[in-house]
């Protein structure tokens, strides 16, 4: 019975990670390869749920081997997509520091474009800056942010699409 729970168990994180990689893979536009990983994934789920049914009323712990598989399947599917998964962003910062913070944010080998706003309080100056950025910079770029304007208003969007103009890449 041990084996059966461990079975469950593993195959469920495969599934809901190979799920998590799918949407993903969706999100950005990959048809084809999400329609791949769809086909493995169902596949793994098909025979065990039909294993987990047949034999959840005689073993309670087969149920549990299911449920944490689900959620150990969640929490790395994330994983693996953050890793591993590749994509941009833009990140989209308002401040009043605006001089310094786009001299340390190109200093820093990222490209930005700063456009005047207006906020709330008509007698500060604010730019609104805008940065595309690979995913695995975020953090060095939240940091430098901080670092100048830690009341900076910082939005991040996954772009689905980056055509054109000035992308500078980390090095």
């Amino acid at each position: 019975m041990i084996l059966i729970n461990l079975t469950i168990f593993i195959a469920r994180i495969l599934d809901v990670s190979l799920g998590t990689i799918r949407t993903i893979l969706l999100v950005k536009g990959r048809k084809g390869s999400a329609s791949l990983v769809a086909f493995v994934e169902i596949t793994i789920w098909f025979f065990i749920v039909r294993e987990a049914l047949t034999l959840a009323g005689e073993h309670p712990w087969i149920v549990v081997a299911y449920a944490g598989g689900f959620t150990a399947g969640t929490y790395i599917g994330s994983f693996i997509s953050e890793k591993y998964i590749s994509g941009t962003l833009n990140v989209q910062v308002i401040s009043a520091k605006s001089e310094s913070l786009i001299r340390a944010i190109r200093d820093n080998n990222f490209a930005v474009s700063a456009v005047d706003v207006k906020g709330l309080e008509k007698d500060v100056k604010r730019v609104m800056l805008f940065i595309e950025i690979n995913k695995k910079d975020l953090s060095c770029l939240r940091k430098i942010i901080k670092d100048i304007d830690e009341k900076a208003f910082v939005i991040v969007n996954e772009s689905k699409l980056v055509q054109n103009g000035y992308f500078q890449r980390r090095i």
